[in-house]
């Protein structure tokens, strides 16, 4: 049984694998939002500036988590596309202009930039399919190229990028970097000082095992008034709070990007979660979820007619592997595992599974031998 079973007690005869869709809270975070709903049956909203120190502790948690150098640089917005539209419709785009992303990315990091045509913005989809995907993004970054835009690890392949390299080849082209980290913040060790990146966003209910509705932009000090906004309100303003005041400027901060009244029930949820990632440690997290991955991989290689369709060495991925088996199509196959109570996903060319670090190894082990008489027929 898993060290972290009393953090996560799922039901016997659950076998969860799809962290990469929405993963499962741990106990502490119920705990949390079960403390908050009876404060707000008994008190209502007495203590709320306590909660304002729990959405306090939340940013500094996401700043830590993101090595971002200032809690000033974070904003809690409702998920990745929000944060992505911010720099879409942000930016001061120029006809000609073109966006460079790949050809597998998830729909949120594609249709933000394609709604940019009606403004002359080229979007220029990049094959990852070639030896050297990072050479082959960075070789279609042309004079007109004013930003690449990619996921840390795409959603269906597990394709996990070199994100260091990609913002070093950025910066030398005098382009902007976009991570979309949804994929990797919380799975593995991220940092958007190393890896150069202008913005990254992520939302909080896969790898940050918390709530759906919250998610976290990072946009680098520099570039944060050169965002054009279009929400406004209350909380978005520097002197918030001051509620008769008639002059008013956007947040210094990325709190400019928070327009109206904080998701404060997602904020206990996922402060709660964080606080379990650090404790354990990301590097630590980072080494449960390969030795996971390895053992996952190593049965799927393993089971005759199977076919993995993600990368096989360690340093290209993170915690998705997608697999097919044959004699199955693959809805059958996705399907007929969840009715096993295998959680998982249909994404791409299979079936997706995606263990996280506290995964008990009896629920791979489990998994992979009820895909071994599938595979026996």
């Amino acid at each position: 049984m898993s060290v972290f079973s009393d953090e996560f007690p799922q039901e016997p005869g659950l076998f969860y694998l799809n962290h990469a869709a929405v993963a499962p809270w741990p106990k502490r975070a119920a705990e949390a939002v079960r403390q908050f709903a009876e404060q707000n049956t008994r008190l209502g909203a007495r203590d709320y500036p306590q909660w304002l120190k729990v959405e306090q502790r939340l940013r500094e948690r996401l700043q830590r988590l993101l090595n971002a150098p200032s809690r000033a640089d974070i904003a809690l917005v409702k998920n990745t596309s929000e944060a992505l539209s911010f720099v879409a419709f942000g930016l001061d785009w120029r006809p000609g202009d073109q966006v460079v992303i790949s050809d597998e990315e998830f729909p949120s990091n594609r249709i933000a930039w394609e709604a940019l045509k009606p403004r002359g913005v080229e979007v220029v989809q990049v094959s990852l399919q070639g030896r050297d995907p990072e050479a082959d993004l960075l070789a279609a970054c042309g004079p007109r190229t004013r930003l690449l835009s990619i996921s840390a690890v795409q959603y269906a392949s597990g394709l996990r990028l070199d994100l260091e390299r990609l913002g070093a080849g950025c910066a030398g082209k005098g382009v902007l970097f976009c991570v979309d980290a949804i994929q990797q913040l919380g799975a593995l060790p991220f940092d958007v000082q190393a890896s150069g990146c202008a913005f990254a966003m992520a939302d909080g209910h896969k790898w940050l095992l918390g709530p759906e509705g919250l998610g976290v932009f990072y946009c680098r000090s520099d570039l944060r008034e050169q965002l054009t906004l279009h929400e406004y309100g209350w909380h978005m303003l520097e002197h918030a709070g001051d509620y008769d005041r008639t002059d008013w400027q956007p947040a210094r901060s990325a709190r400019r990007f928070e327009c109206g009244s904080p998701n404060m029930l997602g904020a206990m949820a996922l402060e709660a979660s964080l606080s379990l990632l650090e404790e354990v440690g990301m590097s630590k997290v980072g080494a449960l979820l390969e030795e996971r991955m390895q053992y996952l991989q190593e049965g799927l290689q393993r089971l005759p007619g199977a076919s993995l369709h993600s990368p096989l060495e360690a340093a290209r991925r993170a915690g998705i592997i997608t697999f097919s088996l044959a004699g199955w199509d693959n809805q059958q196959l996705f399907t007929q595992l969840r009715e096993k109570q295998v959680i998982c996903a249909q994404r791409g060319k299979g079936v997706r599974l995606s263990p996280h670090f506290y995964t008990d190894f009896a629920v791979i082990e489990q998994t992979l031998a009820l895909l071994g008489q599938m595979a026996h027929g």
